[in-house]
C-alpha cells in the first residue's frame, strides 16, 4: 500500500474514532479498495439511484454509498454534501465523507471512439449493524 493510501485510510480511521470529526473528501482508490473494488459479496444495499457496500477498514465497518452515475447535478450533490455535513444527531447515521471523482475515458457511442468525462460520486456513512432501515420498519410495522 502506498504513502497517500495509508494517509487515506488513518483519515478515516480518526474520523470514526473521534466523533466530533468532520467529514471529508476521500480518494475512489480508497473506497474501491475497503469495498474490495465494490465487490457483490459485500453488497448490502440497492436502490434506484445507488448500491450500498460494506466497506472494511481495519476491525472497523462502514458504509460506502455509490451513486449511479446519471442520478445527480453537481449543484445537487454539492448540496446534498452540505446537508449530510449538517444533520448531527443521535437518531441519524453519521456522515464520514464523500468522494467526487472524475475521469476522461475513451468510450465507444454509436460505433465511434469518444472522450468522455466518466464521474462516480460516493458517501461513506457509519456501518449500522441490523440491517437497512427499510427492512426493519417492514419487520416492525
Amino acid at each position: 500500500m502506498d504513502h497517500k493510501a495509508t494517509a487515506a485510510r488513518n483519515v478515516l480511521a480518526q474520523i470514526l474514532a473521534d466523533e466530533t470529526a468532520e467529514p471529508k473528501a476521500l480518494p475512489l482508490s480508497l473506497l474501491e479498495g475497503i469495498t474490495k473494488n465494490f465487490s457483490d459479496e459485500l453488497e448490502i444495499g440497492r436502490g434506484g439511484f445507488a448500491v450500498v457496500y460494506k466497506g472494511e477498514l481495519d476491525d472497523k465497518e462502514v458504509a460506502v454509498k455509490r451513486l449511479s452515475k446519471a442520478y445527480m447535478h453537481e449543484t445537487e450533490f454539492d448540496r446534498e454534501i452540505e446537508c449530510l455535513m449538517r444533520a448531527k444527531h443521535k437518531n441519524v447515521v453519521r456522515f464520514l465523507g464523500y468522494c467526487d471523482d472524475r475521469q476522461r475515458n475513451m468510450e465507444r457511442y454509436d460505433e465511434k471512439l469518444i472522450m468522455a468525462d466518466v464521474n462516480q460520486r460516493l458517501f461513506c456513512f457509519e456501518y449500522i449493524p441490523k440491517g437497512s432501515l427499510d427492512k426493519y420498519i417492514s419487520t416492525t410495522i
